[in-house]
């Protein structure tokens, strides 16, 4: 069998965990979809599989930013401290193990709902801080998810262009 369809079948498995990442945190999301992107293209050595990694890989990567960024303007819009995040990253680290797939998500937002009432000791207001984080923090996966889909459909339309003209 030929190498290039070989990468192309391992990149394309490598790309769907890579989607599921993004949403499943205990899976690689974004860097292992830049990285597969990066080896595909450079296996494949067409000027098709070159432009298309790049796109990819730029998708992917713009997704990957924008979740950060839109999760940590929104903790300081919030004046969220640091205490509170540790807080919420502890016991979603705990709920990860409590509940499968669902508890890392429950452990953050506990964690940081707690955090919050714990320092600003009223329960409205830590409830709309961390509602307000834990949405910023639900859309910026929803982008990330989006760029690292696109960046798969990308790679995809490479793989025929490349398969096509070689």
């Amino acid at each position: 069998m030929d190498i290039q369809i070989i990468s192309t079948v391992v990149a394309g498995l490598l790309l769907a965990v890579a989607v599921v990442g993004t949403i499943v945190p205990v899976l690689p999301g974004s860097l292992l979809a830049i990285g597969t992107l990066l080896a595909w293209g450079w296996i494949m050595g067409s000027p098709a599989a070159w432009w298309c990694a790049g796109i990819g890989m730029g998708l992917a990567l713009a997704g990957w930013s924008a979740s950060t960024v839109l999760t940590g303007r929104n903790l300081k819009q919030q004046k969220i401290p640091r205490g509170s995040i540790a807080l919420a990253i502890g016991l979603a680290v705990v709920g990860m193990f409590v509940i499968p797939v669902l508890g890392l998500f429950i452990g953050f937002a506990l964690g940081l709902v707690l955090g919050e009432y714990g320092r600003r000791k009223d329960l409205p207001a830590a409830l709309r801080a961390s509602g307000s984080a834990l949405k910023a923090m639900g859309i910026g996966v929803l982008v990330e998810f989006g760029c690292a889909a696109m960046a798969s459909s990308v790679w995809m339309i490479g793989v025929i262009v490349h398969f096509t003209t070689r």
